[in-house]
């Protein structure tokens, strides 16, 4: 009768079960793994092997076949250590036990019989738990992410030899327990925390920062060089709306697919901000590789991908925004199969008007020629800007702006992510049931019924349209704009000022 272990692989965020099928055959020494797997669990054999001698258990001296089934789906990682070592120990009489039924095993061995911690074991969690699994016996550093997902007996175990006495003796493993309202609570401040109270000046610049974060809508800043756009995109983050524990699950699962989690701290409750250098390239934004991983944009998930030098950016990168922006997800195909991410985040982007930086700046002059600042803007393409809701120039300050030592009628960021939270809140309890948290999600037919306006607010409406020539989605976001801006105001219908302030924002495209 062969062994059967539960275990199972992640493609992307998906979560397959897998069955390890244990035989010892008397034949010539030899272990042999089957089932499309990939080089990391060839190599498993000889891990396996020497962690079980070194545990002080006999290695069965006969064929070993190992199959992972289903055998068309690809198996990637060192998930299998330890069901292929436990399987090889029950099918020997090592461990007793011989049904595990509703428990499943997922962990890498050291050559010492010691387990090492994996990547992506929350998805893992949750999907097995989906799927009818009750008990995850996982390395020690994973039980406490693993524990998160409630309804699942975790058991952290630290060596082989834990895990035979588990199932042979009393000496159980105890199952492990997390406070999941201690994570949330703990939503303290960053290394490096920005306030808004410490940028001088650009008022206009920090309410159409306030308006973004309130509603979820990209934003680029144009202006020249120290004008302070990098100080106000790293202030963005200290207005945002903390996470939802919805939220915080969904980011943990992405955060653990790319191994960024801290295992004493798994669960993620600070939205991300993701600044990426300009060198950066398209895989590395979308995601993608041999093995699809997450990108740039699926680790800005609920939170800000930050673009700085926007127009250095090659423009077939930036073109690849386009989609995500759009749908909130970017598909990965690929010859087997098409993976899909989660991708809804806050553009932020920060530029310079031209090459020399300083067209239409107050006290310094542009060197540059009208071909050089038309080839220099030729990055941004129509329908990138089309899917950017709020534009605006961030100008030199002012002498008197710049030596002010006083901060006392300054805002700060804590003041205005008051009045962020209390829009968002109105944004979760008009779209409760619908699946979308944000006016910046609104689909046309929402937008039919939750951005209705007066005549005279249609009226100006129409004219902006007209004059500026803007599309039919830059219609749209002008409408979904103007209604962050009412919620803002508290104002349960759209009204003249909220389309006439949202028209200055796009007014710039």
């Amino acid at each position: 009768m062969i062994s059967q272990i539960l275990t199972a692989s992640v493609i992307g965020l998906d979560v397959y079960k897998i069955l390890v099928e244990v035989d010892v055959n008397n034949s010539l020494p030899a272990v042999s793994i089957v089932g499309l797997p990939d080089a990391s669990i060839s190599e498993a054999k000889e891990r396996v092997r020497s962690a079980i001698k070194n545990s002080g258990y006999q290695f069965p001296n006969k064929k070993i076949v190992v199959n992972l089934a289903p055998a068309d789906i690809k198996k990637m990682g060192s998930y299998y250590d330890l069901p292929i070592a436990v399987g090889i120990l029950s099918k020997s009489g090592i461990i007793t036990k011989t049904e595990f039924a509703d428990t499943a095993f997922i962990g890498e061995l050291s050559l010492d019989g010691s387990l090492r911690a994996v990547s992506g074991v929350l998805p893992i969690a949750a999907g097995l738990l989906e799927q009818g699994i009750k008990t995850l016996i996982v390395p020690f550093e994973n039980a406490k992410e693993a524990a998160i997902i409630k309804g699942l007996n975790v058991i952290g175990a630290k060596t082989l030899v834990d895990i035979v006495n588990h199932f042979n003796t009393d000496n159980k493993i105890p199952s492990v327990q997390v406070d999941i309202n201690d994570y949330m609570q703990e939503q303290t401040e960053k290394d490096g925390y920005f306030d808004f109270k410490d940028v001088k000046g650009q008022q206009k610049a920090k309410k159409a920062m306030e308006i973004a974060a309130a509603g979820a809508h990209n934003l680029l800043m144009s202006g020249p060089p120290g004008s302070g756009k990098t100080l106000l995109a790293k202030c963005f983050s200290s207005i945002l709306p903390p996470l939802t524990f919805e939220e915080s699950i969904e980011l943990t699962k992405i955060y653990s697919i790319s191994s960024l989690v801290n295992p004493n701290r798994p669960l993620i409750t600070q939205r991300p901000f993701r600044s990426v250098h300009h060198t950066a390239s398209a895989v590395g934004i979308i995601g993608g590789g041999t093995n699809p991983k997450p990108g740039e944009i699926t680790l800005a998930h609920r939170g800000v991908l930050f673009l700085d030098e926007f127009v250095e950016f090659p423009r077939a990168v930036l073109e690849v925004l386009r989609q995500p922006l759009e749908d909130g997800k970017i598909v990965v195909a690929r010859a087997k199969n098409s993976l899909e991410f989660p991708s809804d985040f806050i553009l932020l982007g920060a530029m310079n008007p031209c090459p020399c930086g300083y067209l239409g700046d107050s006290e310094k002059n542009c060197t540059c020629s009208d071909f050089q600042v038309k080839q220099y803007r030729s990055k941004l393409s129509g329908p990138l800007l089309d899917r950017i809701d709020i534009v605006i120039d961030v100008p030199r300050l002012k002498i008197n702006e710049l030596m002010a030592q006083t901060n006392e009628n300054v805002e700060t960021s804590a003041q205005i992510r008051e009045r962020v939270v209390k829009a968002r809140n109105i944004q979760l309890e008009r779209y409760k049931g619908l699946g979308i948290y944000t006016n910046s999600e609104l689909t046309p037919k929402l937008i039919k019924k939750y951005c209705q306006l007066d005549e005279a607010s249609a009226g100006i409406l129409r004219n902006a349209v007209t004059k500026f020539n803007l599309s039919a989605r830059a219609y749209d976001r002008l409408l979904k704009l103007a209604r962050t801006i009412a919620d803002l105001d508290s104002s349960e219908n759209i009204q003249v000022q909220h389309v006439a302030q949202a028209i200055q924002y796009r007014s710039s495209l």
